[in-house]
This record gives structure tokens, C-alpha cells and sequence, in this order.
């Protein structure tokens, strides 16, 4: 071997062990609120939580590789919910009057989450966060008042796709403060009362903290 060729190799080899020097695997948890509702819908916002685990592959100093699996109960809920028009018969006047009517709904929609987080660091404290995630929907409940017009208000697709973005602050020991967005591409929830029922996606504002272990 030459010079010329000696060099090259222990150049490779140092750069090797600097990038596996840089590269770490840490797990950690998750947990915060939701403040869920459905875009282009009658309803209003629904507060509920999150909680779940991660893995925390960083693979440079700027960037991290971070798959989760997170359990997040979403949803939506509205007191003056439209639910249609009934028509009531008048025979001493052989006439019908139109009734409007509204109720109160409250929709709570389970997932299983499975997140890609690719997150990169701005600073040695804030980072910024983006990534696609697949749902399937593991449990629903809606409660619709009053009980008879409850028929028209179905949960959407079992199965809800779409992307996450947001911010977040880190400590020194392991603790992190997250503000994140969700938003759904596929049609979470049907409302038959309403025109736009198959546009109606999630959407989540997500405030939290997250425990890396082993974070010095």
C-alpha cells in the first residue's frame, strides 16, 4: 500500500468512528393533551390526551430519526349540532309546519398511532419536528342528544393517514416541552345532516412533555 493510499484509508476509518461516535439510540415516552375537532364540520373543539413511547435514533448532531407509538383519544363535540328539519301535520288546518332541529353531540375517536418523527435541531434547546403517521382507529363513542337522531352520526375510515409538525424546547435531563399540530387526510366522521360530511378530517393541537432515558 502507498502513501497516497495509506492516508486515504486512515482518513475513512477516523471519519467512520466520528460518525458512529455520533450516532445514539435512546428510548422515551410521551405524554400531553389533545385539543381535537373536525375540520369543516358543525362541531367545536373536544380536550383529551395522549400518551405513548419513542425511539430516539440521532444520527447527527441536527438530526433525529424518532419512530413512536402513541395511544391519542381525539374527537369533537358541539351543543346546537343541526340535525335536520321534521315536518309536523296540522289536520284542523290541513297545513305542515317545519320544525329546525338541533341537539348536543360528543364524539370520542381512539387511535393507535404509529409515528415517523424526523426531527432537527436548530439549537443545542429548540428543535423542530415533522413527520407522517398512520392511525387505525381502536375504539369510538358517540353520544347523541336526544338519542333518536342518533343514526346520522357514524365514524368515518378505520384507518387515518396524514402528517405532524411542531416544535419543541429541550433540557438538559432528558425532559422536553412539545407544541405539535395533526392534521388527517382521510374522512374521520359522518354527519348525514350535514352537505360537507366526507370533508371532515382531524385535526389536533398537541401540547406535552417527553423523557428521553439516558439523556445527560
Amino acid at each position: 500500500m502507498n502513501n497516497r493510499n495509506l492516508i486515504i484509508a486512515i482518513a475513512l476509518f477516523f471519519t467512520a468512528l466520528n460518525l458512529q461516535a455520533q450516532v445514539t439510540f435512546r428510548p422515551g415516552v410521551h405524554a400531553g393533551l389533545n385539543i381535537s375537532k373536525f375540520t369543516d364540520s358543525d362541531f367545536g373543539n373536544k380536550t383529551d390526551f395522549y400518551i405513548g413511547a419513542f425511539g430516539a435514533l440521532k444520527l447527527s448532531k441536527v438530526y433525529t430519526l424518532q419512530p413512536e407509538l402513541t395511544y391519542s383519544r381525539q374527537g369533537a363535540k358541539g351543543s346546537n349540532v343541526p340535525m335536520g328539519y321534521t315536518s309536523i301535520y296540522n289536520p284542523s288546518t290541513n297545513t305542515y309546519t317545519t320544525v329546525y332541529n338541533e341537539g348536543s353531540v360528543d364524539i370520542s375517536l381512539q387511535y393507535l398511532s404509529a409515528v415517523t418523527i424526523n426531527k432537527f435541531n436548530l439549537t443545542n434547546d429548540f428543535y423542530l419536528l415533522v413527520g407522517p403517521y398512520f392511525d387505525i382507529l381502536v375504539g369510538d363513542d358517540v353520544k347523541v342528544n336526544p338519542k333518536s337522531r342518533e343514526r346520522d352520526f357514524k365514524k368515518g375510515e378505520d384507518v387515518d393517514l396524514g402528517i405532524v409538525g411542531g416544535l419543541g424546547y429541550s433540557l438538559k435531563n432528558g425532559i422536553s416541552f412539545e407544541g405539535r399540530i395533526k392534521k388527517g387526510l382521510t374522512n374521520s366522521f359522518t354527519n348525514y345532516y350535514s352537505y360537507n360530511y366526507s370533508d371532515a378530517t382531524n385535526l389536533v393541537f398537541q401540547l406535552g412533555a417527553t423523557y428521553t432515558f439516558g439523556k445527560k
